[in-house]
C-alpha cells in the first residue's frame, strides 16, 4: 500500500484543469543491479534537484524489501534525535521551466521481492495521476572507451517511436531487472514506455559516472522535448575522464585495451553513423531542444 503526501491535481502551479488536460511523464530508476556507476539515480536526483520535486507518495517498504539486503539507515536530527530511514521507493513530482507538462520522478532500491504486485502498484499510480508515458532509465557496464561518447541504448513501445526518438535498438536477450518488468507490464496495458540505458565502461564501473548521466540527461531533453540545465556535470565528467586516463596510462595492458575498444568504436561509427539522415536528425532534436529550453537555462 502507497503512502500519498499531497493532493496532486490541487498541487499544480497552474490548478488542477491543466493536469487534467495534460497528464504527466513518469521518469523511473533504480538502485543497484539496473544502475551501474549510479548514472541512473545521479541523473534523476539532478532531476528533482534542478526542477524542486515535491515528494508525492512512497511505496510500504515491508510489501517489497528484505531488510537484510537493503538495510534501513539511522540518521541524526539536528544532533540530538536519532531517525531510521526505511529503504523504499518514492514518487515526487516537478515541472520542468518552461514546460507545461509535470513529470513524476519514482526512485528506490530494486524491490527484493513480489515484483509482480509492485509493478502492479506502481501501475496503479500511473493510470491515477493520467501519466501518458513513462520513460525507464538504468546503466549497465559494457565494452565502451571512456574517452568516447557513451552509448544510450533502449527500446521503445513501438518502431515509429524508436525511431522518432533516435533510440539505438538494444538486441539484449537474458535476465532482466525490474525496469525490465516494469516496461512490460505497462506496455502490455497500453501504457506508452521508453526505456533507455547508458553503457558504462566495465573498467571503471564503479561510481561516480557523469559521462555516463549526462548521456542520460540528454537523450531524456530528445523525449522530453524541454532543455535540461546540466549545472557542474559537464567539469565532472571532463575530471573523471582526465583521471580514468591517467590511470590507464600507468598500466601499458589497460592503456592497449582501452586503444582496441577506441579503434572498435570509431569503427562502428563509421560504418552506423555517417548516413546524412542520422546526421539531420541528431541536428533537429539539438535545435528543438534549443528553442524549448525556455527562461532561465543558466548553467548549460
Amino acid at each position: 500500500m502507497s503512502t500519498p503526501f499531497n493532493d496532486f491535481t490541487d498541487g499544480s502551479p497552474d490548478g488542477g484543469e491543466d493536469r487534467q488536460r495534460r497528464g504527466p511523464v513518469m521518469i523511473v530508476c533504480f538502485d543497484g543491479w539496473n544502475d551501474a556507476g549510479d548514472a541512473a539515480s545521479t541523473a534523476l536526483e539532478h532531476l528533482a534537484l534542478n526542477w524542486d520535486a515535491t515528494p508525492l507518495a512512497e511505496l510500504e517498504p515491508d510489501d517489497y524489501y528484505d531488510f537484510q539486503v537493503a538495510r534501513p539507515t539511522v540518521r541524526m536530527v539536528d544532533g540530538v534525535t536519532r531517525r531510521v530511514e526505511w529503504p523504499t521507493t518514492r514518487l515526487s513530482v516537478c515541472r520542468p521551466a518552461g514546460s507545461d507538462q509535470d513529470v513524476v520522478l519514482v526512485q528506490g532500491p530494486e524491490p527484493s521481492m513480489r515484483w509482480r504486485a509492485f509493478c502492479a502498484e506502481l501501475l496503479e499510480h500511473v493510470e491515477q495521476l493520467g501519466v501518458q508515458t513513462v520513460i525507464t532509465i538504468g546503466a549497465l557496464v559494457g565494452d565502451t572507451a571512456h574517452t568516447r561518447p557513451i552509448p544510450v541504448t533502449g527500446t521503445a513501445y513501438d518502431a515509429d517511436a524508436a525511431k522518432r526518438f533516435g533510440l539505438e535498438r538494444e538486441r539484449y536477450q537474458g535476465p532482466t531487472g525490474i525496469l525490465g518488468v516494469f516496461q512490460d507490464l505497462c506496455v502490455k496495458e497500453g501504457v506508452p514506455a521508453v526505456s533507455l540505458w547508458a553503457v558504462v565502461p566495465h573498467y571503471v564501473s564503479h561510481p561516480p559516472s557523469p559521462k555516463a548521466t549526462i548521456a542520460l540527461l540528454n537523450k531524456l531533453e530528445d523525449i522530453l522535448d524541454v532543455g535540461i540545465p546540466l549545472g557542474a556535470l559537464p567539469e565532472q565528467a571532463e575530471d573523471w575522464q582526465k583521471t580514468v586516463s591517467e590511470m590507464a596510462d600507468e598500466d601499458e595492458e589497460i592503456s592497449e585495451y582501452v586503444r582496441s575498444l577506441e579503434e572498435r568504436g570509431d569503427a562502428e561509427i563509421d560504418l552506423e553513423g555517417a548516413s546524412g539522415d542520422m546526421i539531420a536528425a541528431e541536428f533537429e532534436r539539438y535545435l528543438r531542444r534549443r528553442r524549448n529550453d525556455g527562461p532561465g537555462p543558466a548553467g548549460r
